[in-house]
């Protein structure tokens, strides 16, 4: 069983931060169950472009209002609390938090190593492939 809280995530290797953003990563790719999950505040005001070539991420709002941009289509979806967003083609997208801010349950698959931050382009980077077993 593995058990953890936010609070004692914070500071550690599986905390990552970026401007605008900040990722509190409570299941990471070391936990072997083939995903990660974190928690994830984007700030009021920021603007992230991202695009996730390698991972499929599912993101959960449970507090702020914001909007997430797919930038193929040009479709604007609203994002408040109870709503949840799959990029599930490996969209890239902008998101925004517009009130207050966003406050995310992410889910990514494969999972993140811990204290990945984005690429230039606004992704991860590939997960490194795991050795086979001999």
């Amino acid at each position: 069983m593995i058990v953890r809280d936010v609070v004692t995530t914070a500071g550690t290797v599986n905390h990552a931060f970026e401007n605008g953003w900040d990722s509190k990563r409570l299941i990471v790719a070391r936990d072997n169950v083939g995903f990660s999950v974190h928690d994830t505040t984007v700030a009021e005001g920021a603007v992230l472009e991202l695009e996730y070539k390698h991972h499929i991420e599912a993101n959960y709002c449970f507090a702020g209002e914001g909007e997430v941009v797919d930038l193929a289509t040009g479709q604007t979806y609203p994002i408040r609390p109870g709503s949840i967003y799959v990029l599930d083609r490996h969209d890239r997208h902008v998101l925004r938090a517009l009130k207050g801010d966003l406050r995310l349950v992410c889910v990514f698959n494969p999972a993140l190593a811990g204290n990945e931050t984005h690429q230039a382009d606004g992704s991860y980077a590939a997960a490194p492939v795991p050795e086979e077993k001999s």
